[in-house]
C-alpha cells in the first residue's frame, strides 16, 4: 500500500494530506501549550486572590510586587492630580468613557503608585476639565494589584511617543508606567492599584473590578478534535486510495471486456 501511495500518480495528494495532517496536529499542540498557560495562570490568580490584603506600607514596598497580581492591597496616600492621565475607551453599562488613573504619594515615604480610581463619561472626559472628580486629603484605597501594560493581546495598538516639548500626554491606551514615569515627578511602584467599589462611594469616578474567568476555557476539547481530525485523516486517506485503486481496476477490465465482445460480434 506505501508503494502505491507514494507512486508518481498519488504522490501530491499524498504530500498535501500530509501536509493537513501536520498542520492538525501543530494546532492541537498548540491549544494544549494554551490550556497549560491557562492552567498557570489560573493558579498564580487563585492563589494570590486567596491572599490577605497587602498592606502597602513600610517593608511591603520592597516586595516583588510584580508577582502578586490580583492580589488585595490596601494603601493610604494623598492624591497629585498633576500627573493624572485618562485611560481611554472603557465601558460602563454600555456607555463610552475613560478611567482616571492617579498617581497616590504613599504616606510616610518617598514612593508612588498609579491608582484606577474608575471610570467617567465621555463629555466628561472631553470637557478637558476633571477637577470635580478630585479626592483632596489623605484617603486609603482598597483595590487590587494590577501590572504595567505596554500593548494589545490583540492588535498593533500603542501609545504615541511624546514630541519634544509637547508636554504631557493626558490621554494613553495603556497604564504603562516605565513611559508614564517619564512625565510623573513621583517616583512610581512598578504596578498600579485597581481601586474596588467601596460602601462609602458611590459617584464618580465608578470603580469596577475585573470580571475573570478561571475555567480551563474550550481549550482540551479543541485540541481532542485537531487530532481527531488528523487521525481520521490518516486513516482515512490509505482506504480512500485503495477503493480508488479497486474501482479504477474494475472500470478497466469492464473496459477489456467490453472491447473484447465488440471485436467477437
Amino acid at each position: 500500500m506505501l508503494k502505491v501511495i507514494f507512486s508518481r500518480k498519488w504522490i501530491l495528494a499524498t504530500i498535501l494530506v500530509l501536509a493537513a495532517m501536520v498542520v492538525m496536529v501543530r494546532l492541537g499542540i498548540w491549544q494544549l501549550d494554551r490550556l497549560k498557560t491557562r492552567r498557570a495562570f489560573n493558579a498564580r490568580v487563585t492563589a494570590q486572590m486567596a491572599q490577605p490584603a497587602l498592606d502597602l506600607h513600610g517593608a511591603a514596598l520592597q516586595y516583588d510586587l510584580t508577582q502578586m497580581e490580583y492580589r488585595s492591597v490596601t494603601v493610604t496616600g494623598a492624591y497629585d492630580p498633576q500627573g493624572e492621565i485618562a485611560l481611554r475607551n472603557q465601558v460602563w453599562n454600555d456607555q463610552w468613557g475613560v478611567h482616571l488613573i492617579t498617581p497616590l504619594k504613599i504616606v510616610g515615604s518617598n514612593q508612588a503608585i498609579l491608582v484606577d480610581r474608575g471610570w467617567i463619561s465621555g463629555e466628561a472626559y472631553q470637557s478637558g476639565d476633571w477637577s470635580q472628580y478630585a479626592e483632596p486629603g489623605t484617603v486609603t484605597v482598597r483595590g487590587i494589584i494590577r501590572l504595567s501594560e505596554n500593548k494589545a493581546e490583540i492588535g498593533r495598538r500603542s501609545d504615541p511617543t511624546p514630541a519634544p516639548g509637547a508636554g504631557p500626554l493626558k490621554t494613553w491606551n495603556f497604564v504603562n508606567i516605565p513611559r508614564l514615569q517619564g512625565q510623573i515627578s513621583e517616583s512610581l511602584l512598578p504596578v498600579y492599584i485597581q481601586e474596588a467599589p467601596g460602601p462609602g462611594w458611590t459617584g464618580l469616578p465608578y470603580r469596577s473590578q475585573p470580571e475573570l474567568d478561571l475555567s480551563e476555557g474550550p481549550h482540551l476539547s479543541y485540541a481532542v478534535q485537531w487530532f481527531m481530525f488528523a487521525a481520521i485523516l490518516g486513516i482515512g486517506y490509505p482506504f480512500f486510495i485503495k477503493r480508488r485503486e479497486k474501482e479504477q481496476t474494475l472500470n478497466h477490465q469492464d473496459h477489456k471486456v467490453a472491447r473484447t465482445s465488440t471485436k467477437t460480434v
